[in-house]
């Protein structure tokens, strides 16, 4: 199925209307896995055409991606990443994590951009920074699409690791499902349990009862209906 291609008129926007000089594009992966950290990437890329075939990273195939993000990385005017480990998202919720992440993204950033697009309907970062959300950002924005490439790829290398074949979490497949819900990944939790890598105030742990003593209580409701809004999903 063909997708339009993103482009940079949500930035071109921002300059104009509050002139700002650099944007920066963000976004997130590791949202809704069971294990390993939320990656977030903030991206700035002036105004150039990007590399060929640039869209949001879930439509491009493991291999494309694969390809793409080296020309990303050399192709962006700066990048940089931010992470929050499990432990951050038990004890902060996934919201204030993404934040944490995001910042620790935007701060790595060789010059801090006057102004952000935030992939999505919620502006998780806040003052100070100005931003402007928008829903499938990483479709139709250059920058936040680069973003999500570049995230997505770092973070699937990461986990791949993690899951390596001879070492001790090979059990799990971290190489194959990123840490998301997957049989392998159930059938491993149930069988060995929780890693030092697994998210444990989740409710993937309440269909685990031989488990359940290690849950960990989140800290408010508010971050128990963000958490489980995306949980479930598949995202490879």
């Amino acid at each position: 199925m063909p997708y339009e291609p993103p482009t940079h008129t949500v930035e071109r926007s921002l300059r104009a209307t509050t002139g700002a000089r650099t944007v920066a594009g963000v976004d997130e992966v590791g949202r809704g896995a069971w294990a390993g950290p939320v990656t977030v990437c903030a991206a700035v890329t002036g105004l150039r055409k990007p590399p060929a075939g640039l869209t949001d990273s879930k439509l491009i195939s493991p291999k494309r991606r694969a390809l793409l993000a080296p020309l990303l990385e050399s192709w962006v005017t700066a990048y940089a990443l931010g992470d929050s480990s499990p432990q951050e998202i038990d004890e902060l919720g996934m919201t204030a994590a993404l934040r944490l992440a995001a910042v620790r993204a935007l701060e790595a950033l060789p010059v801090r951009p006057d102004a952000v697009i935030l992939d999505g309907k919620h502006d998780y970062l806040g003052r100070p920074w100005q931003v402007r959300t928008v829903i499938k950002g990483d479709q139709s924005c250059i920058a936040v699409a680069a973003a999500s490439v570049i995230a997505k790829v770092r973070r699937d290398a990461v986990m791949a690791e993690l899951g390596a074949d001879s070492g001790e979490y090979a059990d799990f497949a971290f190489g194959a499902n990123a840490g998301y819900p997957s049989p392998v990944h159930r059938a491993a939790l149930e069988e060995r349990g929780p890693t030092a890598h697994h998210r444990l105030s989740w409710s993937y742990l309440d269909a685990l009862p031989r488990w359940q003593h290690l849950k960990k209580v989140r800290f408010s409701a508010e971050a128990a209906t963000l958490e489980s809004g995306g949980q479930l999903g598949f995202d490879f």
